[in-house]
């Protein structure tokens, strides 16, 4: 994940995968524990809910794409919900480019804390886009998951949530069930338009190719002779492991001091 690169390069068996990298980001999950972020992310990858809970520390995916020709890197943060180290999550939301906030709507808490969540989303990235100049929007969705279950045990209303979004259009709100598949595809579809990446990047809307066919997937004349009226294609790198810590400092570094400027900057701190 380093922006003074030309291009990213994804490595996967036998096969060498050049990313432009203006067309590489990086989605970070966040939420407390046990509110389906990881089965959310499984559904995005896999299509498939694990019934077995294990608790995440941080997870690392890398999914890339052949769409029209163009080829598309995007890096999915599975964060875990204890934040054991608040330092690595403040890193990992200066790092982001897309968010999905989860929590339970049968859990009054996990929604406080997707709350905090939100704040302190803005208030870092305020910090660092007056320090970029950058005029990018930030793409976000909050996400209340198992809306499967009775509404006996809600805990938050439908409002609340929607509250929580009504001032940012750049900002949406979703009722879903990992388990069940309901509105999850739907719930990446508008979190990828509001990010202005191309709507094929969701689950449905893209064929899945296994990563044998890894050494031919960046040509633009990529086809599968049994697939008509698709060109868009998605492979998961089995091999993808998170960029170092010192990689995510650099490229924040980079990106403060890209302009070059030689007046002294405030720093955006880490801890």
């Amino acid at each position: 994940f380093q922006d003074q690169a030309m291009m990213k390069t994804m490595s996967g068996g036998n096969c060498t995968l050049n990313v432009p990298a203006k067309n590489s980001y990086r989605m970070v999950v966040l939420g407390a524990s046990r509110v389906g972020k990881s089965s959310i992310v499984s559904r995005f990858l896999n299509g498939r809910f694990e019934d077995q809970y294990t608790p995440t520390i941080e997870d690392f995916h890398r999914k890339v794409y052949n769409i029209r020709g163009d080829m598309y890197q995007l890096d999915i943060l599975d964060t875990s919900g204890n934040h054991p180290f608040p330092a690595m999550r403040r890193l990992s939301i200066l790092t982001g480019d897309v968010f999905i906030l989860v929590f339970s709507l049968d859990n009054r808490e996990s929604f406080d804390e997707v709350k905090r969540l939100q704040k302190q989303i803005l208030e870092v990235k305020s910090c660092l886009k007056n320090k970029t100049k950058e005029s990018a929007d930030l793409p976000m969705v909050i996400c209340g998951n198992k809306n499967d279950h009775s509404e006996i045990c809600r805990k938050v209303r439908s409002d609340e949530g929607e509250n929580l979004v009504s001032s940012d259009e750049n900002c949406a709100y979703f009722e879903v069930s990992a388990k069940k598949n309901t509105n999850v595809d739907e719930m990446f579809y508008v979190l990828f338009s509001m990010a202005k990446l191309p709507h094929e990047m969701s689950p449905a809307l893209h064929r899945k190719i296994s990563i044998q066919y890894g050494d031919t997937f960046q040509q633009k004349s990529f086809r599968m002779r049994r697939v008509k009226d698709m060109d868009a294609y998605g492979m998961i790198s089995p091999f993808a492991r998170r960029p170092s810590v010192n990689s995510d400092l650099k490229y924040i570094k980079s990106k403060v001091l890209r302009e070059g400027q030689s007046r002294e900057r405030e720093k955006c701190t880490i801890q």
